[in-house]
């Protein structure tokens, strides 16, 4: 070889891979989702995992952390109003036209219930001004992907099963629970669980449950701290694996559910079963917004992220876990025939059927609670809400946990 100088040798040039930051839940930040999403799209896709209350805090106060902002329609008005989020153009969402009812309306048809609360619609689209309506405008704040209703799970030893057993939300006050009742430490989820229960049992009535008055908060602690004096709450927790612990160790024989937690009950599993109760479902809409400080190519990634979440891979990863989303069509390429007339359809499981996780969630035989998607979305009570008073709410239901956690540590 010829002497060459150092000099003229030059190292091949470093290739940096592209990268988007998403900032979100154990909802929808699976590493499933993640791993399909960054060899799809060809960039690497950085999950953020938080708990409920920080995720949002965050996602308000530092933009510049993230790229996409996954949560909960119902976590938008302080993250929306700190300006930290800017609107979707709805022309660059290639499936927007098959989006579902329930996220652009309100309802699943005309005649549904839309629920009190939060509906997602109230804050789907940027009116002009910059505040967020129902009214349909070519801007989004988020894009609506995944959801569920939401109820508690129980006992069937304690309350019983059969057809003549109708749940009711008033099982959150029960004396037959006493001792063995655990809510969801959420003030926009597990406090309107507890006001639902409070209604059912007749003990308190509310003029709005999705937007209640002072008065009617201070009524509702006072009835739980009533309860908790009592010795009703064993507990309280913020994600899905606090709440199957409860269960696997015997705490608890009522408690708020989210639907994985249903495939993680250990011993539990069979006797702790999913309600669809009387008076209908506490729901909830996630979805996904673009951070403020996206431009240029970053923009154009988010929006490739965006898109590819509708196509079809993600949503049958939620509903492994028990979650809908916004347009299920894509969905039945990713599902078995089975896996979708369980999830989606309500027929029995004609066999054991698994989680995101490869795991058995669903045991041969067994039907979801509450039927198919459209009667169970029909059943909608209360949507998760940020109400009017909820700095006040917040506070409140604070030193109520505060002091349920004291009471099951002494």
């Amino acid at each position: 070889m010829d002497n060459v100088s150092p000099a003229t040798l030059t190292a091949p040039p470093v290739v940096l891979r592209r990268r988007l930051r998403v900032r979100g839940t154990s909802i929808t930040l699976l590493d499933p989702v993640r791993m399909r999403a960054a060899a799809d799209l060809g960039f690497d896709v950085d999950f953020e995992l938080l708990e409920f209350p920080i995720c949002q805090s965050r996602a308000a106060m530092d933009p510049e952390g993230y790229d996409v902002y996954e949560q909960c329609f119902h976590n938008l008005d302080i993250v929306w109003f700190w300006g930290a989020l800017q609107p979707i153009d709805i022309s660059r969402i290639r499936d927007w036209g098959n989006i579902s009812a329930l996220a652009k309306e309100g309802g699943v048809s005309k005649y549904a219930w839309r629920g009190h609360g939060d509906a997602p619609v109230k804050k789907l689209y940027v009116q002009p001004g910059g505040f967020l309506g129902p009214k349909p405008t070519r801007q989004i704040s988020m894009l609506p992907t995944v959801h569920n209703m939401d109820s508690f799970g129980f006992d069937a030893r304690v309350f019983g099963t059969g057809p003549d057993v109708r749940p009711s939300w008033s099982w959150l006050l029960d004396r037959r629970a006493k001792g063995r009742i655990a809510l969801v430490d959420e003030p926009a989820i597990g406090l309107f669980d507890a006001a639902l229960a409070a209604e059912a049992s007749g003990e308190l009535e509310f003029a709005d449950i999705g937007n209640m008055t002072i008065e009617e908060i201070n009524a509702l602690m006072a009835l739980l701290e009533d309860r908790r004096a009592q010795g009703y709450f064993c507990g309280a927790w913020r994600d899905g694996e606090a709440a199957a612990n409860l269960i696997r160790n015997g705490s608890v024989a009522v408690q708020s559910m989210w639907s994985p937690v249903y495939g993680k009950l250990g011993a539990g599993f069979g006797h702790f079963v999913e309600s669809a109760p009387i008076e209908g479902y506490r729901a909830w809409h996630g979805g996904a917004s673009l951070s403020r400080h996206l431009r240029g190519a970053g923009l154009d990634m988010a929006y490739e992220y965006l898109n590819w979440w509708l196509s079809g891979f993600a949503g049958a990863v939620m509903a492994r876990q028990g979650y809908y989303i916004s347009n299920p069509e894509p969905i039945k390429a990713h599902l078995t025939p089975e896996e979708w007339a369980y999830w989606y359809d309500g027929a029995a499981a004609r066999h054991d059927l698994a989680g995101p996780d490869g795991d058995t969630v669903v045991k041969a035989g067994a039907r979801r609670a509450g039927g198919p998607y459209h009667e169970r979305s029909r059943r909608i009570a209360i949507w998760n809400t940020v109400m009017d008073e909820y700095n006040y709410a917040t506070r409140a239901w604070d030193r109520f946990i505060g002091r349920v956690r004291e009471g099951v540590a002494a």
